[in-house]
């Protein structure tokens, strides 16, 4: 009985044992693996495009031009212009004539770092106080930083004083010119003297063309005096030239360009402009009266170009007007053109009696036209 047990016991543990082994031991717990972070991919942030530098063929300066004389003409010119100042600078111009005065300021208070016009007076003060347009340089002619309104009128004609021209017929540039309109007009109304009808002629030799072809009784335009052989004109002498050398009035060709003589004077107002088309101007037209001085016409900047490119530029400009220069000579320095012969610095005070004009007539730029 004993044995028998004992085989019991031995059987009961040789069967679990084999059970044991066949289910396989209890396994390990593994242990918990922590993956290392992997920093996520970078990714740069992307890199700005700079801005093109100002002056660099990919953003030229913007020279601007008010429509005074014959706009293609004034275009070719300005080519020549920004070529000379692209070759004493570096730099890169855009010439463009805007429609209007009033155009012009406009583009120059739009783009207030880039932009450089060729801007009279008036225009100056109104896109000074609009936007805070400075001045860079002003026009001499001759050795005047002044000129004048020239009041033009048929040399047949009846006109003798202003008053006279109450109920005529007026023959103006445009009415944001400085010469051309606004100072006419102020005087105007100072003298309560009424005109009639009026045309707006679209520039300076244009108004003049209109006394010229009988389309009006008079007209205003800009006026430089004339350069005498042996003299010289003074504030306070005849604007025009003596009656006794009318008829000896006719183009000469000069070295460079056509030159409207009078014996020894040579006429340099606004109706040297008009020669091609009227070689006898002098002969049918002549001035009746002058304005007061006004401030020669200006090279300006707009409000926020770079004081650096600036200052290149004025001095680039300066070089450039001169009366041995062959490029200035066809264009600035043109007759058909602004007639610069130099340039000097100016100040924003130098255009007060301008600024008085303004208030006086309530001019804005809405009022120069559009």
């Amino acid at each position: 009985m004993k044995h028998r047990f004992s085989f019991l016991v031995l059987a009961i543990f040789v069967i679990g044992s084999l059970v044991l082994s066949a289910c396989g031991a209890p396994a390990t717990e593994a242990p918990t693996v922590v993956p290392t972070a992997v920093p996520p991919t970078e990714v740069p942030p992307p890199t700005a495009t700079a801005a093109p530098e100002i002056g660099s063929p990919e953003h030229p300066i913007k020279v601007l031009f008010v429509p005074s004389v014959d706009v293609d003409f004034m275009i070719s010119s300005g080519e020549l212009i920004s070529t000379a100042l692209n070759e004493a600078t570096g730099l890169t111009f855009e010439v463009s004539v805007p429609t209007s005065y009033a155009a012009t300021i406009e583009e120059m208070c739009a783009s207030p770092t880039d932009t450089i016009g060729f801007i009279p007076a008036l225009g100056y003060v109104i896109a000074n106080q609009l936007c805070g347009v400075e001045p860079g340089l002003a026009s001499a002619r001759r050795g005047w930083n002044v000129y004048w309104t020239g009041f033009y009128v048929a040399r047949d004609s009846k006109y003798q004083t202003l008053e006279d021209l109450a109920g005529a017929k007026w023959a103006y540039p445009e009415a944001g010119s400085t010469s051309g309109y606004l100072y006419p007009a102020s005087i105007f109304g100072d003298l309560g003297v009424t005109i009639g009808e009026t045309i707006e002629a679209g520039g300076h030799p244009q108004s003049i063309l209109a006394v010229y072809n009988g389309q009006a009784d008079f007209a205003t335009a800009y006026y430089s005096p004339p350069l005498i052989n042996n003299g010289k004109w003074a504030m306070g002498d005849a604007p025009d030239v003596p009656d006794d050398v009318v008829d000896s009035c006719a183009v000469k060709t000069a070295e460079k360009g056509d030159e409207l003589w009078c014996g020894d004077y040579r006429v340099l107002d606004a109706r040297a402009a008009v020669i091609k088309d009227a070689p006898d101007i002098v002969q049918k037209v002549r001035i009746l009266t002058l304005s007061k001085e006004i401030p020669n016409d200006t090279m300006s900047f707009s409000p926020e170009f770079p004081e650096a490119l600036r200052t290149k530029i004025i001095d680039a400009m300066t070089a450039f007007v001169s009366l041995d220069n062959e490029a200035c000579a066809q264009s600035l320095c043109n007759e058909n053109f602004y007639s610069w012969t130099g340039v000097g610095p100016i100040a924003d005070e130098n255009f007060d009696g301008v600024r008085i004009l303004v208030a006086q007539q309530g001019i804005t730029l809405d009022k120069l036209g559009k």
